[in-house]
């Protein structure tokens, strides 16, 4: 018994890489990290492919296609260090919204004409100044809230509670992250209007285990990035006469990421496709698969950027827009010891 891709998702993947080589080049990044152009453009060339609406049934105009195929894409994304609300809009917001029979922004989203973001940090962890709920109105501050261009938020209370505001309604403000690929924002509510979503808290951590699983597989294809440039570096510098690749110190540490990184690509793979075969394995999974590719991503992009010497460090080479989104990635949606701990409380070890 193989277990991999199968034929269409495959292609999808070969497709999707094939259109990100050409659209989504260094250049491109750097000037969406620079906020010299935005992500819009982007985001609806990738929407014209159907990834905004893959997640979305097709009553809604989406594909109507499994977690397995987002993880596929998300590697190829994290590959690419592709800028744009993949993660919050075509994934987390997508299924919390269908799930929640919410279904009205869904057509929009998969067309990519409505951005939706997420602003779970009260569920995540409980803080000051967290966002309070009085007869339908939200007050208080929701940080880092996925994508700072949004057409809308889903904001998760501590109990579960998840409100959607319109962005006309509210004031944000972009904040500044080691990752410039990704944007994120504080919320700031005073009496907002809001519009309750949902009050069914296991179905905000399985859309938070979702989006740990497409974390787990865009750190999976930025950190096979970075192994493949550090690769690539290593026969092309030279040093004494020789490729430095042919140096053992340096083979060992390219040997060392690449055993590290291979058993991930199943890992990852496994976490999406116990979304859609395996319900009982798929929150424990998810969280496995994320706290374990945010240590070995953490690895790879150490060592590349090492391997790369000087050059690493710099904005010709480009390889720092890999390393701090897998960083960004590692920090998202929980910690690896928070997941963890998490992870002993879903399995029983733990009681508190």
């Amino acid at each position: 018994m193989e277990f991999g891709l199968s034929q269409d998702q495959l292609l999808l993947d070969d497709s999707l890489r094939k259109y990100l080589s050409t659209e989504v080049s260094l250049e491109s990044v750097r000037k969406i990290a620079a906020s010299d152009i935005s992500d819009n453009d982007m985001w609806r060339g990738l929407a014209d492919m159907g990834l905004a609406g893959m997640v979305i049934p097709e009553a809604h105009g989406g594909a109507e296609l499994g977690m397995l195929d987002a993880v596929a894409v998300a590697e190829a994304l994290g590959y690419a260090a592709c800028p744009g609300p993949f993660l919050s809009t075509a994934i987390m917001g997508a299924h919390l919204l269908n799930r929640a029979g919410a279904t009205d922004p869904l057509a929009g989203m998969a067309r990519g004409d409505y951005r939706v973001g997420i602003a779970f940090s009260d569920f995540l962890g409980a803080r000051k100044g967290r966002v309070t709920e009085v007869n339908g109105q939200l007050s208080g501050q929701s940080l880092y809230a996925l994508d700072a261009d949004a057409d809308a938020y889903l904001v998760a209370l501590t109990d579960g509670r998840v409100y959607m505001v319109e962005t006309e309604h509210l004031a944000r403000k972009p904040l500044t992250t080691i990752d410039m690929t990704r944007s994120v924002c504080e919320l700031n509510f005073s009496q907002t209007p809001a519009c309750l979503v949902t009050d069914d808290a296991e179905l905000v951590r399985d859309t938070v285990y979702r989006g740990r699983s497409i974390q787990a597989a865009d750190t999976l294809g930025a950190a096979q990035y970075m192994l493949d440039q550090a690769v690539a570096y290593s026969l092309d510098r030279k040093q004494f006469n020789r490729a430095i690749g042919s140096f053992q110190a340096v083979k060992h540490m390219c040997a060392e990421m690449a055993s590290q990184l291979e058993p991930c690509r199943a890992f990852a793979w496994y976490a999406g496709h116990a979304f859609d075969e395996s319900a009982d394995d798929a929150a424990t999974t998810a969280c496995h698969a994320n706290a374990h590719l945010a240590e070995v991503g953490q690895f790879v992009a150490k060592t590349s950027t090492e391997v790369h010497g000087g050059m690493g460090f710099t904005d010709l080479v480009g390889l720092h827009y890999w390393f701090k989104r897998i960083g960004f990635n590692r920090q998202l949606l929980g910690s690896p010891e928070a997941v963890r701990h998490e992870i002993a409380l879903l399995q029983g070890l733990c009681t508190s």
